[in-house]
């Protein structure tokens, strides 16, 4: 193999397949990046973990053709560290030489014969979405998905597809995410993603800005995203998720309008004694038309009053934190609808008008050595 090309073009190829390397691997080949030039001028790069898989093209000059896979951490970061130059590649017999100016690097190379096959997919279900979009409803709801993989299914993401549109749904035991947007689509579409998955592709969203729109591919077992030269391919989670609407409360006994930026700088200066030990725990005392938070640690106690829209009955109701911040910091609505029921009944997050989004989290019961 015998190939140049710009050197920019090359690291941003490589800072998108890099997020498929697998880290915690016995597996030698998966720490690596693939390599393959064509007689049609491009350049794939493809890594994979075998849960995820990414392949990039770019356009290069090829001299000779050819394929071989380097150790992803130090092809990268020799590439990064040359300059926006033309940069020629040559693999002979395992040894890969990197040229650049007065630059000369020679690393071992793998044979590609043993790099996992990405493969094809049945085009099942094919549907084309807002880049915009999709970033955004992942950005609202995978915060909330379990992160111990010994949770089973609620590592993932519920992504729903019918008639109505499109939802999203995670939760991890203590707290629920939920968000929809309207979408013309004929699918029915019902899949289950690794919540870490979807973070690292939404991170190839926002550093593709080329392409609006996204195309996926669904089949039975996998999933395919293909954006601006990019095809990334991941593995479907089996199993069936919790029946989430069967846990959204029906009534309240509370209900509260909140400006939702008041609420996250109280809630955020709360945070600041609220002990880490205890949960990170914060007192809701919702009194009239105010609802006064508290926190006390062995440093000190904070009391914090943002002025709401009640109706209802007055409440007092514990929670961690750092679960109501999290649901503030990832909604842009100015103002937002909190409904409760009881001290020991979770609190409901949800837009002044519309569905667009739910978010369920649940209380901490509190006590009055606490407080």
């Amino acid at each position: 193999m015998k190939i140049s090309c710009n050197q920019q073009t090359l690291s941003k190829a490589l800072n998108t397949v890099s997020k498929a390397v697998s880290s915690r691997t016995t597996i030698p080949i998966l720490k690596g990046i693939l390599l393959e030039s064509s007689s049609d001028g491009n350049l794939k790069l493809a890594a994979s973990d075998l849960d995820l898989s990414i392949e990039k093209s770019i356009p290069v000059s090829v001299y000779e053709e050819g394929s071989v896979v380097v150790a992803a951490k130090l092809f990268i970061d020799i590439i990064k560290k040359l300059p926006n130059e033309e940069i020629e590649i040559t693999e002979e017999e395992g040894k890969v030489t990197i040229k650049c100016l007065a630059s000369e690097f020679t690393i071992v190379g793998q044979t590609a014969d043993e790099f996992p096959s990405i493969g094809n997919i049945k085009e099942e279900n094919s549907i084309r979405i807002e880049k915009e979009l999709l970033k955004d409803m992942i950005k609202k709801t995978s915060f909330a998905a379990s992160i111990e993989e010994a949770k089973g299914i609620i590592i993932g993401v519920l992504l729903e597809m019918d008639e109505k549109g499109i939802a999203m749904v995670a939760l991890d035991g203590f707290r629920m995410a939920v968000t929809r947007e309207k979408m013309e689509t004929e699918e029915n579409i019902k899949i289950i993603i690794a919540a870490r998955i979807l973070n690292e592709i939404n991170k190839i969203f926002s550093e593709e800005d080329g392409s609006k729109e996204v195309d996926m591919i669904i089949d039975e077992k996998k999933a395919v995203f293909l954006i601006e030269g990019a095809r990334i391919v991941l593995r479907i989670m089996e199993g069936e998720f919790v029946k989430y609407k069967d846990i959204l409360p029906k009534e309240h006994q509370c209900r509260l309008k909140v400006n939702r930026g008041e609420m996250m700088d109280c809630l955020e200066r709360a945070s600041l004694l609220a002990k880490e030990g205890r949960n990170n725990l914060i007192k809701f005392s919702i009194i009239r038309d105010k609802v006064i938070i508290t926190s006390r640690s062995e440093e000190g106690n904070v009391k914090e009053e943002v002025f709401v829209e009640k109706e209802g009955t007055d409440l007092e109701i514990g929670f961690n934190a750092k679960y109501i911040l999290d649901v503030m910091k990832v909604i842009s609505d100015e103002e937002v609808v909190m409904e409760f029921n009881t001290s020991v009944s979770p609190c409901l997050v949800k837009p002044i008008e519309g569905e667009g989004f739910e978010y369920l989290i649940l209380p901490v019961r509190i006590s009055t050595k606490t407080f």
